[in-house]
């Protein structure tokens, strides 16, 4: 008791701090910053929402899905479509991003069963035909825009109203995404995706059930981006095959996660806020097609040089540095 209550302690100023950049970024509307800084926040929350998602069946578990976008996509889809043929108000058609979610994790737990018998680069390489095989199918259906893609009534606010209500919702789920994954990494599901990531073997004789864990795994990381996808369609209030189901974007919340540190909590966050202003910065001031080509120098960096992320990066140098101290002590 005398342990966890000196943890406790030891976890209160990190906690203050948290509590206090949350209601600075909350309160950040109320000083009518230019519409453009909201939107640069908003997409930072969005890739957190995504990182943090993904880091559940890539980070924890060590299945490298290249195909998270196409739950992402179905999300928006959804809502816009449920918009569009429910003529519904605002309020109702941002509780439907919700629905999107649910689409997105029924998707996840169908395909799930026959992905996750594939391993290592198979199953990297089956995720990403699979957000192709959606893009296209999404392309060809008239019922969903095809290739002209879906127009959604925007509010009738001012711009400055709409961009503050649309960062105040992703902020909030990025904040529960957040927490989410937190409790999952101090959890039995938690640990368990990490048993099976270091050998699924071994976690099978443990008593581990890989198969329906995997699964429960591969359908909450589907579920977040689903709504948040739901979310983003309504912000956009236009979207097309080509602007969600973008490869790319799959392989950038990958980066940011192994970046920050996969199956942490905090390194998925460290990672997508900082690549996520990375890429803001980029794609502003470099072009979109020289970023591809730093994304791809970074993510070869990554996997030499810090396969485990930058926070396993600066532990272990660390650990070597207060054993030098230690050893120069004595």
């Amino acid at each position: 008791m005398k342990e966890l209550s000196q943890t406790g302690k030891k976890n209160r100023p990190a906690l203050f701090a948290g509590i206090g950049v949350v209601a600075l970024l909350a309160l950040f509307p109320l000083v009518a910053p230019a519409p453009y800084f909201l939107s640069m926040l908003y997409m930072v929350f969005l890739y957190v929402v995504l990182a943090e998602s993904w880091n559940i069946i890539g980070g924890f578990a060590g299945y490298l899905s290249f195909g998270h976008v196409a739950f992402f996509g179905l999300g928006a889809y959804t809502t816009a479509f449920l918009m569009n043929k429910l003529a519904l108000s605002p309020v109702a058609t941002i509780l439907s991003s919700i629905p999107g979610g649910f689409v997105a994790a029924l998707v996840a737990f169908v395909i799930g069963y026959p992905c996750l018998r594939l391993r290592g680069p198979y199953f990297a390489v089956v995720t990403m035909c699979f957000a192709f095989v959606v893009h296209m199918v999404m392309q060809n259906i008239d019922l969903f825009g095809g290739v002209e893609g879906l127009w959604l009534p925007a509010m009738k606010q001012p711009i400055h109203v709409i961009r503050g209500i649309f960062y105040e919702l992703m902020l909030a789920l990025m904040i529960l995404v957040i927490l989410f994954v937190r409790w999952m990494e101090g959890s039995k599901l938690g640990k368990g995706l990490v048993t099976i990531r270091e050998d699924e073997e071994v976690a099978q004789t443990l008593g581990i059930h890989t198969p329906r864990i995997k699964a429960l795994a591969f359908v909450l990381s589907a579920f977040f981006p689903g709504v948040a996808g739901g979310l983003h369609a309504y912000y956009l209030t236009y979207i097309s095959p080509e602007n969600v189901f973008d490869v790319m974007v799959s392989i950038l919340i990958v980066l940011m996660t192994l970046f920050g540190g996969g199956g942490s909590w905090l390194g998925a966050l460290i990672g997508a806020v900082s690549l996520s202003l990375v890429n803001e910065f980029l794609t502003t001031f470099v072009g979109a097609e020289i970023a591809r080509i730093i994304y791809g120098m970074l993510f070869i960096g990554v996997i030499l040089f810090m396969p485990n992320g930058i926070m396993e990066f600066f532990r272990r140098r660390r650990r070597v540095r207060l054993a030098a101290e230690e050893v120069s002590e004595s």
